[in-house]
């Protein structure tokens, strides 16, 4: 699978539960970390947890390997790594004050448009 592969069964698994202003950012030759970012936020911390624990059973069951999730338990931003793709899941609050989208302004967005429609 590889990391486009693994952007769009994270967007499906993010807008399944409901998350918010998904968007992805692309990553390539601006960090060594990851080749997208992808940033959401819930509206509360069990739509924050939901959100997180849905990617990580969609990971397992592509048999992607998660190198780390933390912040669960706090819910206010969650990040599930997943090799080349690292997904940042905000609690609405949260996602204003670290405005991550603004921090990496020199990233393009990919579309997602046509995941978001499945």
């Amino acid at each position: 699978m590889n990391e486009r592969d693994i952007l769009t069964f994270a967007v499906q698994a993010a807008d399944d539960k409901r998350a918010e202003n998904i968007i992805a950012l692309n990553m390539k030759g601006l960090s060594l970390v990851a080749d997208y970012f992808l940033i959401c936020h819930g509206n509360s911390e069990k739509q924050v947890q939901a959100i997180a624990r849905e990617i990580k059973d969609k990971a397992d069951e592509n048999g992607i390997h998660i190198k780390r999730l933390e912040g669960f338990d706090e819910a206010r931003w969650v990040l599930v790594d997943l090799g080349d793709v690292i997904v940042h899941v905000f609690h609405k609050d949260e996602r204003s004050y670290y405005n991550l989208e603004r921090l990496w302004g020199d990233a393009p967005t990919e579309n997602i448009e046509d995941v978001l429609s499945l």
